[in-house]
């Protein structure tokens, strides 16, 4: 066995060490349970975006007390959903 050799071979070994341990992390953090929601009251983060049909406004929604919020009213009329911010 010449010198190349053992160096490849030690490098396949520390990448083969370095995906396994990338490979357990990932599937540890796949088989956390979720953490519990807040309590009642407490406005969660939520990202979704609204406009009114009437006028044309758009609004940019970010906290709301559920989530799942019914659309604001503009316009005597309910805001139409126009998508959720990623």
């Amino acid at each position: 066995m010449n010198f190349g050799s053992v160096v490849w071979f030690l490098g396949a070994v520390l990448i083969f060490f370095f995906l396994w341990r990338v490979g357990v992390s990932l599937l540890r953090g796949m088989t956390e349970p979720l953490p519990p929601p807040p309590p009642p009251g407490e406005l969660r983060k939520i990202g979704v975006k609204y406009r009114c049909s009437v006028c044309g406004v758009e609004l940019k929604m970010t906290l709301a007390p559920e989530e799942d919020p019914e659309p604001p009213r503009h316009c005597m009329e309910d805001m139409d959903l126009v998508a959720p911010i990623e």
